[in-house]
């Protein structure tokens, strides 16, 4: 696990580095989160007028920071975003300024790969070697590697959703339901947009403990995170004035639900491909190693081992929640930023298929390192000042990239022979869950023989 983790960490190091844009080293949400973080650090508090006022953020955002945060009544401004993660963050800022924020999430994303590997091993019988090369695979592309650096809660998030996780497949006595509580009371404050993922976790975990016939403990859950879920309105209605961050916000004026934007599910339903195979945000864009999970959660799916619940549901809470919720698929940001929160459920279901499938273990390992060789081109390109990390990284000279882009439909200009790219994908992926659900059939040894099956019922 340290080997893995000191691994990760300094391979996501050097990004951190690299210019968001070329007038500034963050944009978008990031020098926002950075300035809370210095209000937090100096002042004890979320107002951020004084640091707006004094140019704060100069030194990670050269040029002028568009306005967030809504002016208060008393004149106090609150940036609109959960305060967990400039909370994580202050005493890093507050000694080593904007970089020291930056590779302390550097460190969190090795904490991330060492917990997955001791996960994939203690709670789902892989072993070290397979979860090894899934994990480095994994977390040594983008954008689990990228967010290493940018100063999101996404991986903040992956790492309390990977805690909850192996908490929850492991025996929930007293030190593993306090330590599955933190990690799911954690979830919305480092951002609301992450509690249909805690909310499928805690589902999970009350289940199995009534099923287990531990209603006590169940209850005892319950009770603790209706508590935590009163003390977050309580907070976020004297902090923001509202039951989430947005209503402090200065571009949700008709509302803090307007953050979502318009309901529309059939225009957002070609997300649920897009974020996987999009021209530009799709996952496998820059790291094909994530194709292979169609397949895992297929053979998951149909094998069920225990703590397949835990995987797939929230797994599936965060995809629904990036395609339907999400206002936009392609934003200010890296391409993946709302999955993230889930792909450590994606990494433990191959992790698993890989330890069952010997087979898949080479395409594993080749497509980690064309997406560890595509990440570090993108990062090398971006110090060396050719592209930056948000604006122009899709002109990225990476080999994976530039072969694999004529071939990924384009959700964002959709030209002529995108329908026709996303129906190719479909089939593609389809195919992929079938040889997953296949690999996933007992073989002819381990079937119960009729007279075994009729023992094990009572002769009927």
């Amino acid at each position: 696990m340290l080997v893995t983790g000191v691994v990760v960490a300094v391979w996501v190091a050097p990004a951190a580095w690299a210019r968001a844009t070329s007038g500034a080293r963050t944009t978008a949400d990031e020098p926002h989160y950075l300035m809370t973080a210095i209000s937090l650090a100096e002042d004890r508090s979320l107002d951020v007028s004084d640091e707006r006022a004094a140019g704060r953020y100069r030194p990670f955002h050269e040029v002028g920071l568009p306005l967030q945060e809504e002016t208060q009544t008393d004149g106090s401004r609150i940036s609109p975003h959960d305060p967990l993660l400039p909370a994580l963050l202050a005493v890093p800022v507050a000694t080593g300024g904007w970089l020291a924020g930056k590779l302390t999430l550097a460190l969190m994303a090795g904490g991330l790969a060492a917990l997955l590997v001791w996960t994939a091993v203690r709670r789902f019988g892989v072993s070290l070697r397979v979860a090894l090369v899934v994990v480095l695979a994994s977390s040594t592309a983008a954008p689990l590697a990228m967010y290493g650096t940018q100063v999101y809660p996404e991986l903040a998030a992956a790492l309390a959703v990977t805690v909850a996780i192996a908490a929850l497949t492991g025996p929930l006595g007293r030190g593993g339901l306090m330590t599955f509580g933190l990690a799911i009371v954690a979830l919305p404050w480092l951002s609301v947009k992450y509690a249909p993922v805690a909310a499928a976790l805690v589902v999970v975990a009350l289940v199995g403990l009534v099923r287990g016939g531990d209603r006590r403990r169940a209850a005892l859950l319950a009770g603790g995170l209706a508590l935590a879920a009163a003390a977050f309105a309580v907070a976020h209605v004297a902090w923001y004035g509202g039951l989430t961050p947005y209503a402090a916000g200065a571009h949700f004026t008709a509302g803090e639900l307007t953050v979502a934007g318009d309901p529309d599910v059939l225009g957002r339903a070609p997300r649920l491909l897009g974020l996987l195979v999009d021209r530009g945000f799709g996952l496998v864009a820059w790291a094909p190693v994530f194709l292979l999970v169609v397949p895992a959660v297929a053979a998951l799916a149909r094998r069920r081992p225990p703590g397949t619940a835990a995987l797939l549901l929230p797994l599936t809470a965060g995809w629904l929640t990036a395609t339907f919720v999400a206002l936009t698929m392609h934003g200010w940001w890296w391409p993946g930023r709302q999955v993230v929160v889930v792909l450590p459920a994606a990494v433990l279901a191959l992790a698993w298929w890989a330890a069952n499938v010997p087979s898949v273990r080479l395409a594993v390992i080749v497509a980690g390192v064309v997406g560890a060789l595509t990440f570090a081109w993108v990062v090398a390109e971006a110090l060396a000042g050719r592209i930056t990390l948000v604006v122009d990284f899709e002109s990225t000279t990476a080999i994976w990239h530039r072969a694999i882009r004529p071939v990924l439909p384009d959700g964002r200009a959709t030209p002529a022979g995108t329908t026709v790219l996303q129906i190719l994908w479909l089939a593609v992926l389809a195919a992929a869950a079938a040889l997953g659900w296949r690999s996933a059939a007992p073989t002819r040894a381990s079937r119960p023989t009729r007279a075994v099956l009729a023992a094990e019922h009572g002769g009927v």
